[in-house]
């Protein structure tokens, strides 16, 4: 069956929820372009998200998230991959189930942990108690990313293109992401 994207797809969640792996495994069967609005902002400012975080704060930077996600929510549909606190805007929140389709992939605090554990590139986990501060960051915004528009649970043992089913099955019951 051929299906064409009518509008981009924002994957949201926490970090390690596996928006990319499972992002552009979703864009590369749907035939579509592969965005992540991390990686727009660091090419847009020749700099890190860390680096960003560092120099110039987190409320600046949210706000070059914001106009990045916009432009790419506004381009030909696709699949974007957002950072973990983007959806906590409600600009962009409104933005995304506006213009495109909001959604959740929602792993608990273990199965983040076990994929974020060794990375260095997280700079809300930069703190003495890096797993505490996980859980502490995935209870303050599950409710915030409850109010997305469709939902897929990745447990962490599901493989890659299994979860590339889960998520166009639930897209495919969400009226007007495909047509043909």
């Amino acid at each position: 069956m051929t299906r064409t994207l009518t509008k981009t797809v924002a994957l949201v969640g926490m970090m390690g929820a596996g928006k990319s792996a499972v992002g552009k495994a979703l864009a590369e069967r749907l035939n579509v372009a592969f965005l992540d609005s991390d990686q727009e902002i660091e090419a847009a400012s020749n700099l890190s998200i860390a680096e960003i975080f560092a120099r110039y704060g987190e409320p600046f930077f949210r706000e070059k998230e914001s106009q990045v996600i916009e432009r790419l929510l506004v381009g030909k549909p696709g699949i974007l991959s957002t950072g973990g606190g983007a959806f906590l805007a409600e600009g962009n929140r409104k933005n995304m189930s506006e213009l495109g389709v909001s959604l959740w992939l929602n792993a608990e605090p273990d199965v983040l942990w076990n994929r974020v554990k060794h990375k260095t590139t997280r700079p809300l986990l930069q703190t003495e108690n890096p797993y505490q501060t996980l859980v502490d960051i995935y209870t303050a915004r599950t409710p915030i990313y409850a109010l997305a528009d469709v939902q897929v649970s990745s447990d962490g043992e599901t493989e890659i293109p299994e979860m590339v089913d889960r998520v166009i099955d639930v897209l495919e019951q969400h009226d007007g992401i495909f047509e043909g």
